[in-house]
């Protein structure tokens, strides 16, 4: 008995293994790439999906989720902010640094220019000095030329330097080695320069070699015209037209211009019309002197 149980056992047993063999089961399998994820295709629909959700959503969803999105990540947001911020601030006593030290070279650049520039007036006006007996006793005032006018019959210019540099009214300006003009208005830091061409201004003067004090009055458009010279007095195109020494403001004759025409008055063939023509170019003049006698 005990034989022919196990034999039905061992049969029993056979046919499960049998069975075993021959039953499958059928178990969904998940689509997966060979790299045992999702594939990329589906990635990119996943992916555009989103996208496609986020484009067409409300606008107050959006904003909820992105201050949901920065509530969340806010400290690792923080620390990316304060990364540049950090390596600005290691670097900035570097740059201040150099920045004040490129300061420095500049105003350094600018007082060595400054210098030079003195260095120069001050051996043109030495020379001037040196050149005319009439200026040993004089200041020198240097001044730029701001604008000028001189066109039509009113001939002017507009220096740099006024009341607060010593200038006063009639006072002579020099340019290019010869008298241009005077002083007919002064502020403090301004003066107003009325050229001998100027119709409102008269100027004593004498022409050449003549010992004849004569009067001179511009006439617009860069000249002068001097009348009333008797013609027994001989004077030439050419000749040299010197300002008249005046105490207090000029110590003796400066060039002013030189004779450009001669010719009888139309008036009184008696008398001489002079035309004069300045020896300065004061339409180019950049700079000029103010004579300040006994400083």
């Amino acid at each position: 008995m005990v034989a022919a149980g196990t034999r039905q056992l061992s049969f029993g047993n056979c046919w499960l293994v049998m069975a075993r063999k021959h039953i499958r089961v059928w178990v969904p399998k998940r689509r997966i790439s060979r790299f045992g994820a999702p594939s990329r295709r589906m990635l990119f629909t996943w992916f555009m999906l989103v996208g496609l959700i986020f484009l067409f959503a409300p606008q107050s969803l959006t904003n909820r989720f992105q201050f949901t999105f920065a509530r969340i990540f806010r400290w690792p947001l923080s620390i990316g902010r304060n990364i540049p911020l950090l390596v600005r601030a290691d670097k900035l006593p570097e740059n201040a640094a150099g920045r004040r030290e490129a300061r420095y070279q500049n105003y350094i650049a600018y007082l060595e220019e400054q210098l030079r520039q003195k260095q120069q007036t001050v051996e043109a006006l030495s020379g001037l000095r040196s050149r005319f007996h009439a200026l040993e006793g004089a200041k020198l005032v240097p001044a730029d030329v701001i604008t000028r006018s001189i066109t039509g019959l009113n001939n002017e210019l507009l220096i740099n330097r006024g009341s607060d540099d010593g200038l006063a009214a009639d006072m002579f300006v020099m340019g290019d080695n010869s008298v241009i003009g005077t002083i007919c208005d002064v502020a403090a830091r301004t003066g107003r320069v009325k050229l001998f061409t100027d119709v409102s201004l008269v100027t004593q003067v004498r022409v050449g070699k003549l010992q004849v004090d004569m009067l001179m009055q511009g006439v617009g458009n860069s000249s002068a015209r001097i009348r009333l010279i008797p013609v027994k007095h001989k004077v030439n195109p050419g000749d040299f037209v010197f300002a008249k020494a005046r105490p207090g403001f000029l110590d003796g004759p400066m060039i002013v211009g030189t004779v450009e025409q001669c010719r009888r008055d139309d008036d009184n063939p008696s008398l001489w019309d002079i035309t004069v023509r300045p020896v300065c170019d004061m339409e180019r003049l950049s700079s000029v002197a103010v004579v300040v006698m006994n400083p």
